[in-house]
C-alpha cells in the first residue's frame, strides 16, 4: 500500500464521518485516520455473538484478532502501518483513535460465531492446530485430513501452542497406554473422554486423577490436557475468585487444577456451570457502565489425593481416573517421558482422530435406554464401546456412584438419614423435615453440616437428593400433609434393588441391614455376629423393627415409641442370651416353649428363663 493510497483512504474515511480536512494547511490525514483506513482495507471487522469487536483478515488464514487490548489487531495495525510509512512509528492516542473508530464499524456488522481450538462444521469437526498459517484437521464420519485453512473462524490466546500435524506412526494408543500408569479399565474410559473432548457441542464431565503421592497424577494431567489443547500452563493452581477463573476458562479450551485439596462453595459451582456452559459479566475496564461477557463450555480437569466433602452436583460431574503407585524400579525421569511424549503426540492424535472418525459414524445409531446425568457423553461411551469393544458405559456408571458414595460418607445428616430409610421398610416414610430431624440418630456433638432446624433440613434434602437417588433412595417432595397446615412431606424410599442388596450385605456379615418384619435374622447368625459374653433380651432381638415399621408412622411421636416385641415376633427362631446356647452339652432338656437347649435351674424346671418370664 503506497502512502498516497493511505492518504486517499484516509480522506475518505473522514468524509464518511462528515468531516473535511482543509487543503489548505498542507498536511496530510492524522496518523489515526490513516491507521483506520489501513485496517479497513485489509480485514474485516465484526462483532461475536457475545458483543465482541473482533477482525479477521480478508487475504490470510482464518484466525480472528481482538480490537480490544494492547495484543490483537492494535499490535499487528501498528507494525503494518510502520511497514507502509517508511519505518514512521504511529502514537498511542492515534492507535487508540482509530480502534474506537474500528469498533463502531464493527457493531454495524453482522454478528459472527467464534470457536476456541475445537469446532463442527456441517458434519465435520474442525480442530485448529493454532500455527501461524492458519491449518487445521478436519474429521468426518468417512475419516480425517490435515487442511491448509480452516472452514469455520477460530480465536487464539497468548495461553494457547500450536498441536503437532497428526501423523499415522504405529499404534498411538499403545503409545500412550504406555506412558500412564492406570489400570485397564481406567485407560479406556481416558480415551473414551478424549475423543468426547474433539466433540465441542455437548458438556463434558470433569477428568479426576486420584491417586496417593507419587503416582504420577500432575504429569498424567499434563499430558493429556496437552493432547488436545497445548498451553504454556496446562496446570494452573485453583483461581482465588470468580474473575481470576473466568479470565483463565475463556482463554483456554482445556485445562486442569492441579493437586485440589479443598473445593470451595463458589469455585464448584463455577465448576459445574463451566460443563455445562456459563456466561460471565463483568464492567469493561476504564468504564461505568459498559460491560463485558465471556461466555463458554470448557474441557476441565484436576488432579487430587482427596478433594474432601465434595457437592453433590459436582460429583456427578466427574470421571474419576485413579493412578496406582510408581514401583521406585519402574519410575522414570521426566526428561525422558518428556522425550518420549512429544515423539508420541502426533501418533496419539493421529489414532485419536482415527476412533473419532469411527465413532461419528456410529453415533446416530447409538440409541441409550437409560441415561444418567450427562446423557450426551454417555452415548459418546456408548458409541466408543461399540466400535471398541469396551464397557466404557458401565465404568463411567461405577465412577459416578463411587463419586456420589464419597459425597454422602462426608455428610453426615445424609448417612443417617440413609440408615432411617433402610430400616423403614419397602413402604418407605412420609415425613415433614421436621419429623426427620427428629427420627434420625442424632451426634451428641453436632457436625458442622448438620442443619439446625427443619427450613436447613428441607435444603439439605433437595441438594441431597440427586445423590440418594443414585444409591437407590427415591425422594418425593411433592406431597402435602392435611390441612390446616399443608406442611411438605418428604416421601422416602429404598428401590427393591437397594433393599435386596442390603439385606444381602447384612445376612453376608459384611454390614448392617435393614432388618425389617419380612428380612430377621435367625438365631444362629445373630449369636456369631454379637460379642462374646454379651446379652441380648427380647427387645433387642426386635431390633429396629418397633422404631422401622413396614408401615409409614403417622408422627414422630408414633416413630420413636417403644412397641413391646417377643423374641418369637422379632426372629426366625428365639434369641437367647450366648450364655444360654453356647458350649450346652446335649444332655441338657430343650425349653418346652422355645425348643432351645437350656440349664435347669431345678429339676422340674421345663421352661427356658426367658420364656418363663
Amino acid at each position: 500500500m503506497t502512502d498516497q493510497n493511505t492518504t486517499d483512504q484516509a480522506r475518505a474515511i473522514l468524509q464518511d464521518n462528515g468531516i473535511d480536512e482543509p487543503e489548505s494547511k498542507g498536511r496530510g490525514p492524522s496518523q489515526a485516520s490513516q491507521l483506520a483506513a489501513l485496517a479497513r482495507e485489509r480485514y474485516d471487522l465484526f462483532m461475536s455473538e457475545d458483543g465482541r469487536p473482533y477482525a479477521v483478515a480478508k487475504d490470510g488464514p482464518m484466525t480472528v484478532f481482538a480490537l480490544r487490548g494492547k495484543a490483537g489487531l492494535r499490535s499487528r495495525l501498528s507494525r503494518e502501518y510502520t511497514d507502509a510509512n517508511g519505518g514512521s512509528v504511529p502514537s498511542q492516542s492515534a492507535l487508540a483513535d482509530a480502534m474506537t473508530v474500528l469498533e463502531g464499524v464493527a457493531a454495524d456488522a453482522e454478528p459472527r460465531q467464534l470457536h476456541l481450538r475445537v469446532a463442527r462444521h456441517e458434519e465435520r469437526i474442525v480442530v485448529d492446530l493454532a500455527t501461524p498459517e492458519g491449518r487445521c484437521v478436519t474429521i468426518s464420519p468417512g475419516g480425517w485430513q490435515r487442511e491448509p485453512s480452516s472452514p469455520v473462524l477460530f480465536r487464539r490466546s497468548g495461553a494457547m501452542k500450536p498441536l503437532p500435524e497428526p501423523l499415522r506412526e504405529g499404534d498411538g494408543l499403545a503409545k500412550l497406554r504406555d506412558l500412564l500408569n492406570t489400570d485397564e479399565e481406567g485407560f479406556h474410559l481416558l480415551i473414551a473422554w478424549l475423543i468426547a473432548c474433539f466433540i465441542p457441542d455437548l458438556p463434558h464431565p470433569i477428568l479426576t486423577f486420584r491417586g496417593e503421592q507419587g503416582t504420577g497424577k500432575s504429569y498424567a494431567a499434563k499430558m493429556v490436557i496437552g493432547i488436545i489443547d497445548p498451553s504454556g500452563a496446562p496446570k494452573r493452581t485453583a483461581p482465588r475468585d470468580i474473575k481470576a477463573w473466568a479470565t483463565q476458562a475463556f482463554n483456554s479450551w482445556a485445562l486442569c487444577l492441579d493437586n485440589v485439596s479443598v473445593i470451595p462453595d463458589w469455585l464448584s459451582d463455577a465448576l459445574c456451570r463451566a460443563v455445562t456452559g456459563d456466561g460471565i459479566v463483568d464492567r469493561a475496564l476504564y468504564t461505568d457502565d459498559d460491560v463485558v461477557v465471556l461466555e463458554f463450555r470448557r474441557v476441565l480437569a484436576m488432579t487430587t489425593i482427596d478433594a474432601g466433602a465434595l457437592a453433590g452436583d459436582l460429583a456427578e460431574r466427574l470421571v474419576t481416573i485413579e493412578l496406582h503407585t510408581i514401583p521406585d524400579a519402574k519410575r522414570r525421569e521426566e526428561g525422558e517421558m518428556d522425550q518420549a511424549y512429544a515423539d508420541a503426540h502426533a501418533s496419539i492424535l493421529a489414532s485419536l482422530f482415527d476412533l473419532l472418525a469411527k465413532v461419528l459414524k456410529v453415533l446416530p445409531d447409538v440409541v441409550l435406554t437409560e441415561r444418567p446425568r450427562m446423557a450426551d457423553f454417555a452415548r459418546i461411551l456408548a458409541a466408543v464401546d461399540r466400535v471398541q469393544g469396551w464397557n466404557t458405559v458401565g465404568s463411567y456408571k461405577a465412577s459416578a456412584r463411587d463419586a456420589v458414595a464419597d459425597v454422602l460418607d462426608g455428610e453426615p445428616f445424609a448417612q443417617a438419614v440413609v440408615a432411617l430409610v433402610d430400616g423403614a421398610g419397602p413402604e418407605g416414610l412420609s415425613l415433614t423435615t421436621q419429623q426427620i430431624l427428629d427420627s434420625v440418630a442424632t451426634p451428641d456433638k453436632l457436625p458442622k453440616k448438620w442443619p439446625k432446624d427443619s427450613t436447613r433440613a428441607g435444603g439439605q434434602l433437595k441438594r441431597l437428593a440427586p445423590a440418594l437417588r443414585t444409591i437407590g433412595i427415591e425422594v418425593d417432595d411433592s406431597q402435602r400433609g392435611p390441612a390446616p397446615k399443608r406442611q411438605r412431606l418428604y416421601k422416602l424410599t429404598a428401590t427393591a434393588e437397594r433393599r435386596s442388596a442390603t439385606a444381602s450385605t447384612a445376612s453376608s456379615g459384611e454390614g448392617k441391614g435393614p432388618v425389617t418384619s419380612g428380612n430377621g435374622m435367625d438365631a444362629s447368625g445373630s449369636a456369631t455376629a454379637s460379642t462374646p459374653g454379651g446379652g441380648m433380651d427380647a427387645v433387642d432381638a426386635g431390633m429396629d423393627a418397633a422404631l422401622f415399621a413396614a408401615s409409614t408412622p403417622s408422627n414422630v411421636s408414633d416413630l420413636r415409641k417403644p412397641t413391646r416385641v417377643d423374641a418369637g415376633d422379632a426372629m426366625d427362631a428365639g434369641m437367647h442370651h450366648l450364655s444360654d446356647v453356647t458350649d450346652r452339652p446335649s444332655s441338657y432338656p430343650n425349653c418346652a416353649s422355645c425348643g432351645s437347649p437350656f440349664e435347669p435351674l431345678d429339676p422340674n424346671q421345663t421352661t427356658h428363663p426367658g420364656c418363663a418370664a
